[in-house]
């Protein structure tokens, strides 16, 4: 039987990561950045310009959003360590995405490499 982390190690072997140090040329050329953490991990903080597809939600909303349908979409997603975006990744191609890449170190390295994070502020009522 196959344990999570080895379906996650044979994801990684079929998808396209990227370091770090490339990041920040293949979100400015991504037509969209996924974020897909749950909506908690979301809100706590953020890749900026991200939009937020749960992977468990993903195949769904990308079937019914006619926005992200295209199958020529250049797609950069990632989630907290870059387990679930290689999922992710897989799945998408699997629905025929041809442009789909993973962050490599996910969020958590995003954030300890110092980059931008974006945490919304809820508003305050007196």
């Amino acid at each position: 039987m196959k344990s999570a982390h080895d379906l996650v190690a044979e994801a990684k072997a079929r998808i396209q990561e990227i370091d770090l140090d490339a990041t920040d040329a293949a979100i400015r050329d991504a037509d969209v950045l996924l974020d897909v953490r749950e909506a908690d991990e979301f809100h706590a903080g953020h890749i900026p310009g991200a939009v937020s597809i749960p992977r468990g939600l993903l195949e769904f909303k990308l079937s019914n959003t006619p926005e992200l349908t295209s199958r020529d979409l250049n797609i950069v997603l990632y989630c907290k360590t870059s387990g679930r975006a290689a999922l992710a990744a897989c799945a998408l191609h699997d629905m025929g995405y041809l442009q789909v890449q993973s962050i490599a170190g996910g969020f958590d390295a995003w954030s300890a490499a110092g980059k931008t994070v974006v945490t919304p502020s809820l508003p305050v009522f007196d």
